[in-house]
């Protein structure tokens, strides 16, 4: 039983999957070539696909990303994968970090949302692939797998609400 959604479809499906996370992994290049990843807490994640993150001015990853502001962002628990491709940028526009402002954040910034040091990565969203077996959704995929198996066959993988590349 797959389902083909539209672009928009997957678009909502995605930012539905996105705004379910707290934390993701960014990801980006270093000096020498080789990538390197990190938690960091979502500050925003808004439904045409840009994502905020607070981090400190003097943060190496904000380096990383002058230098080189291509970016990948992964989310994943139990059964939800998300992996987004864009382009970072460093934002330090005070009417946006105090309206994005969390409390939780004083721990890194103790004087607050007007700290000096903060500023916030903004994550332009390019593409995007999720693979969700939560729920119901996760059933319907165990028993199209458990059928497949005994057929001796291979599961539809073509379920846009399961498994789908979104272009942003």
């Amino acid at each position: 039983m797959s389902k083909t959604l539209s672009k928009a479809e997957k678009q909502e499906h995605l930012h539905e999957l996105v705004t379910g996370f707290d934390t993701a992994m960014l990801v980006t290049r270093v000096a020498d070539g080789s990538l390197r990843s990190r938690p960091l807490q979502i500050a925003d994640a808004e439904e045409d696909g840009l994502l905020y993150f607070a981090t400190s001015i003097e943060s190496p990853k904000v380096k990383e990303i002058e230098a080189n502001p291509q970016v990948n962002v992964t989310l994943q628990d139990g059964r939800r994968f998300v992996s987004i491709t864009g382009m970072a940028s460093i934002v330090r526009e005070r009417a946006l970090i105090a309206r994005l402002w969390s409390e939780a954040w004083k721990v890194w910034f103790p004087k607050g949302k007007d700290d000096p040091s903060i500023c916030l990565l903004a994550v332009d969203a390019h593409a995007a692939e999720y693979w969700d077996q939560s729920g119901s959704k996760g059933l319907s995929y165990l028993f199209e797998a458990v059928s497949a198996y005994i057929k001796g066959t291979r599961p539809d993988d073509h379920d846009d609400t399961q498994n789908a590349k979104v272009d942003l």
